[in-house]
């Protein structure tokens, strides 16, 4: 499996971004984004299953919406009313078979929030 992301970028404090992955191969049972930053353990930022079943860490919730289309194989993270501490880089992952592990991961895409 590969992952490709994209959409990172830099906006100011308000702002929006979206972010895409793209998965080739089999399918996955869920797709996900984290985000790390310097000095900072990654963290999972939300997680989407393929029956659309959706986590969100307690910071993003109400501000990022994470999507999926299963017959692209792709993932999406909707980022609105961005803040800086959002600044990091985003990481796209797949947990092929459900078991909470994340088995292959995408490079990072960075997003800057200024303020």
């Amino acid at each position: 499996v590969q992952l490709q992301a994209s959409g990172g970028g830099l906006v100011q404090a308000g702002g929006s971004l979206r972010l895409s992955c793209a998965a080739s191969g089999r399918s996955s049972y869920v797709m996900g984004w984290f985000r790390q930053t310097p000095g900072k353990e990654r963290e999972l930022v939300a997680s989407i299953s393929k029956y659309g079943t959706t986590y969100y860490v307690d910071s993003v919730k109400g501000r990022f919406t994470i999507s999926r289309d299963n017959a692209k194989k792709t993932v999406y993270l909707q980022m609105n009313s961005l803040k800086p501490e959002d600044t990091a880089n985003y990481h796209c992952a797949v947990d092929l078979s459900g078991d909470s592990v994340f088995d292959y991961w995408g490079q990072g895409t960075l997003v800057t929030v200024s303020s």
